[in-house]
């Protein structure tokens, strides 16, 4: 097959969690067989990159604007697909719906899928024009792509009871590559189970000031490693750097991806999720994944991931997670026994190869009866 994938910032991921999905996907359907293209956003990966592992890049304008440059890149990208003839095409980001058909334009019988992530009209950075341009995101998701795809099964509830809307379960994958090089650990000063880690877009739903507010009244010599950054979020970073610097065990060291990001996650002494929006987040079951102990902010989206496999606390009440580090921290054999939890729930539920034949099927690659009910293979589902 000709499979195309729009709506992300481009491979390598250097972002969030469709460029995990562009890159893991991409590679993963080119070891398979099939032809791959993905579009990309010029100053989000290397401008010099016209194939990463076997897939095809390719770059697509836009605009520099908070409310428009996804929403912009989806167009220009999906003009662009038209003109290519695909035989599939995935979009990522519900905002995509608006240009869901684009491909279709010459003709072609292009088969669109629409990967529409979490509730994003409920994040707090979109002003009113933003939530709108969402909430209609919602409704034309559900009319105008051949297939919708919804990465947890909350997100797959909410789409059938608001809208009577069937989707597609698939999740991400938790399998990413052991780190060779370690050498991130000595430049930020760090020591192996030595430090908490937390990543995630700094964004107020991502809510990285409470875990920082949460820390400072742990006590001990270990660190906290947020790692994470956001465009269009000046004001609120320089907030948490200032909320960051009332204690010197906090470092912050802006977006780290890679193998930088996998040694920090497989060294850590306990993870930190703080997420309130979406539904599977890579980061949490990549850390899971990697048997690192997870303290997740308690939402339905969380619970459905990690289950019994993590501590549970509130980030509108920061001290509930402080208690919970209190007691874990110094405690080797409860950190032990809870990684070695969320590694099996990983390996049980969300693997890479998994998540590809899902895929497969859905783009048209398989026959239908290849996945079981929701989109993962039978025997797969959470």
């Amino acid at each position: 097959m000709r499979v195309a994938i729009l709506g992300t910032r481009g491979v390598p991921a250097a972002y969030g969690g469709f460029e995990t999905l562009a890159e893991e996907l991409s590679v993963r359907l080119v070891h398979r067989g099939h032809d791959v293209t993905v579009y990309a956003r010029r100053g989000c990966v290397r401008e010099e990159l016209a194939s990463f592992h076997g897939v095809r890049v390719v770059f697509a304008p836009t605009v520099r604007h908070k409310y428009l440059e996804t929403v912009v890149h989806g167009v220009t990208s999906g003009l662009h697909a038209a003109a290519e003839g695909y035989d599939a095409v995935l979009f990522c980001n519900g905002a995509n719906a608006l240009a869901c058909r684009l491909p279709r334009l010459l003709g072609a019988g292009t088969r669109i899928l629409l990967n529409v992530d979490g509730l994003e009209r409920n994040r707090r950075k979109w002003n009113r024009a933003g939530k709108a341009v969402y909430a209609l995101s919602e409704r034309l998701s559900c009319v105008l792509p051949d297939v919708v795809v919804t990465d947890a099964r909350e997100i797959r509830r909410y789409y059938l009871e608001r809208y009577g809307q069937a989707s597609a379960y698939v999740p991400y994958g938790s399998d990413i590559r052991a780190p060779e090089d370690l050498s991130i650990l000595g430049r930020l000063g760090l020591e192996s189970e030595g430090y908490v880690l937390y990543v995630s877009r700094f964004e107020p739903e991502n809510n990285p000031d409470a875990v920082v507010r949460a820390f400072r009244d742990v006590s001990g010599d270990q660190r906290l490693v947020l790692v994470g950054s956001a465009p269009y979020a000046e004001q609120f970073i320089a907030r948490l750097r200032e909320e960051a610097a009332k204690d010197t065990r906090v470092l912050l060291p802006g977006a780290i991806y890679g193998e930088g990001y996998r040694a920090l996650l497989a060294h850590a002494s306990a993870y930190v999720h703080a997420t309130e929006v979406g539904g599977t987040h890579p980061a949490l079951i990549e850390a899971m994944g990697f048997g690192r102990p997870v303290l997740c902010h308690d939402t339905t989206e969380n619970r459905e991931v990690a289950g019994d496999a993590a501590l549970w606390w509130n980030a509108h009440d920061p001290s509930t997670l402080t208690r919970l580090l209190g007691t874990l921290l110094p405690d080797a054999a409860r950190r032990e026994t809870l990684g070695a939890s969320a590694r099996r729930r990983a390996r049980e539920h969300y693997l890479w190869d998994d998540v590809t034949s899902a895929y497969e099927a859905l783009l048209g690659a398989l026959p239908s009866s290849g996945p079981g009910p929701g989109g993962l293979p039978s025997g797969k589902e959470c």
